[in-house]
């Protein structure tokens, strides 16, 4: 896509960034007018017919150390994790989001609504997460679409293990039964998943899991290649990698272009000297939630006293800037998938899920401190569940933090990053809490499954054992596999918002955010799926 075209040096629209909402935004608005020039500038690789992209179970090959298509944000260390630094990992590449490829829309409608921006009400998004679907698993759902470019299916290969968790929770804990865990409203029911009424699903929603992923072809259905790759013969749509976009350039609080260099991670032996494009229309930062704060910053945008540090003169003052941070047979099947796409090629192993929401009991047993959550997000709204469990992460986290720029030990720039509060890890043997001996919490050996109806066994937590898990979290809890938001609020700029609804950047024109980095309030999903959506949002409003 940027060869063999001419290289262009003028564009109307630049993107500083080419993660998941890039490619949407960017994508749809090549395909609305092919005479706009638009550039999009993404410090990453290309994943073009990449295998380690398209075929579903390599997507934990993206987690090793040496990875370049998933780097770490390393935090500073602080008390709440005993002196240890958190590591948030981010995609990097073209289209970002390479994680699990899991289908998450459990958040209910009125998570937007409770954002109070006007234009983002649920009512007005609908259609959109219409728009840019094809879900195959249920065709003609009220909140589900039919012809979009993302499909969703259960994949093209199953293993059949979901049907024995399914078994343990149907037979265990029984709930009402509902149809569709990812329809913006159901919570705390049973769940049939398919139109065949298999049961798929259990305890207050639980499915099998839906995916990311083509059911015909068993690749990964990702925004590069059905917004941006396949509009190869459109030459006015031109994608840049290994491009590390440094900071905005002005002309009169007007945004006209960016400042880029070669990504040292990409290209590590590459000339690091800045590199310039214009922007007659817009620019539109869209680089995540980590990238954006930074690139503003760099620019001159954003609190006095971190500029100041920096020796950035300042252009805009917005404290709001990077604020406001949160934390969601090998040889054999490649043959197979080749030839049919299916086999465990087209698996990413999640294959089980549950919507968690819990009861009178359940509530009783957390105990006083989730009192203050339970009371501030849930207890007024039925909908709204606490939990999505398969890996887990938790729906509404309490973390939050910041992520700025300063000067390091060497005086060059690096990431100033904080937050509070680190994901649990699972309560398996090989990482139980070193509870005290003789502790009726101490992990006990087993051979077997267990008797569904054999008795509850009710364990009477001590201090001493709170006080174990208090150190186990603090001492292995990462929020490595969380989704992070919300560093460029959308709100009013008197309350420390940084974009306006229509994602301009204040006291500026010409300049827009488009990413995770706007959401002023948690979801209760997966992120991935309200990134797509600001992308069709953000193609709407700039068209």
């Amino acid at each position: 896509m940027s060869q063999p075209f001419p290289v262009l040096s003028d564009f109307d629209i630049v993107f500083a960034g080419g993660g998941t909402t890039a490619c949407v935004a960017a994508g749809r608005l090549a395909a609305h007018d092919a005479s706009l020039k638009i550039l999009i500038l993404e410090a990453g690789e290309h994943t073009l017919d990449q295998a380690a992209h398209v075929q579903p179970y390599q997507y934990i090959t993206h987690h090793v150390p040496t990875s370049t298509m998933l780097i770490p944000n390393i935090g500073n260390p602080g008390p709440r994790l005993n002196g240890r630094a958190s590591i948030v990992h981010c995609g990097h590449c073209v289209s970002g989001g390479l994680k699990f490829m899991v289908y998450t829309r459990g958040a209910p409608a009125s998570d937007f609504d409770d954002w109070g921006a006007d234009g983002w009400e649920s009512e007005n998004l609908i259609p959109l997460m219409k728009k840019l679907e094809t879900y195959e698993v249920q065709p003609g759902g009220p909140t589900h679409g039919d012809s979009g470019p993302i499909r969703v299916s259960y994949g093209s290969c199953q293993t059949g293990i979901w049907e024995e968790f399914v078994h343990v929770g149907t037979t265990y804990h029984k709930r009402p039964y509902a149809d569709d865990t990812d329809d913006l409203e159901t919570c705390d029911a049973y769940y049939h998943g398919r139109s065949e009424s298999v049961l798929v699903a259990y305890c207050k929603c639980t499915s099998c899991m839906r995916r990311y992923i083509s059911g015909s072809t068993g690749r990964r259905s990702d925004v590069a290649h059905h917004y941006v790759y396949n509009q190869a013969h459109n030459t006015n749509l031109q994608l840049w990698v290994d491009k590390l976009v440094k900071r905005i350039m002005f002309e009169d609080k007007r945004a006209v272009g960016v400042e880029f260099t070669c990504d040292s991670v990409s290209c590590p032996d590459a000339d690091q000297s800045l590199s310039t494009v214009r922007a007659s229309k817009l620019v539109v930062v869209s680089a995540g939630t980590f990238g954006p704060s930074a690139i503003l910053e760099r620019s001159g945008i954003g609190a006095k006293e971190v500029l100041k540090r920096c020796g950035i003169k300042q252009l805009v003052n917005l404290p709001g800037v990077g604020e406001y941070y949160r934390e969601s047979a090998i040889q054999e099947s490649l043959a197979q998938w080749k030839s049919n796409g299916k086999s465990l090629i087209a698996q990413n192993g999640c294959d089980a899920k549950i919507k968690w929401r819990p009861d009178g009991d359940e509530l009783r047993t957390m105990g006083s401190a989730f009192q203050t959550p339970w009371k501030e997000f849930f207890q007024n709204r039925p909908r709204q569940g606490c939990c999505h469990f398969c890996y887990m992460h938790r729906l509404y986290p309490r973390s939050v933090g910041s992520v700025h720029i300063k000067l390091g030990k060497n005086g060059k720039e690096v990431l100033d990053f904080n937050t509070t509060q680190a994901s649990l890890m699972s309560e398996v043997p090989a990482g139980h809490p070193c509870f005290p001996e003789g502790s009726d919490a101490v992990c006990g050996e087993t051979c077997g499954p267990v008797d569904l109806n054999a008795p509850d066994i009710i364990i009477i937590y001590t201090a001493e054992d709170d006080e174990a898990i208090d150190k186990f979290h603090r001492d292995h809890g990462e929020p490595s596999l969380s989704s992070s938001l919300g560093t460029c609020a959308m709100k009013p700029e008197s309350d420390q918002g940084v974009v306006d609804t229509r994602l301009n950047v204040y006291g500026m024109t010409g300049l827009k955010v488009a990413d995770m980095s706007i959401v002023l309030k948690n979801v209760g999903t997966n992120t991935y799926s309200t990134a797509l959506l600001i992308g069709e949002k953000a193609a709407l409003i700039i068209a």
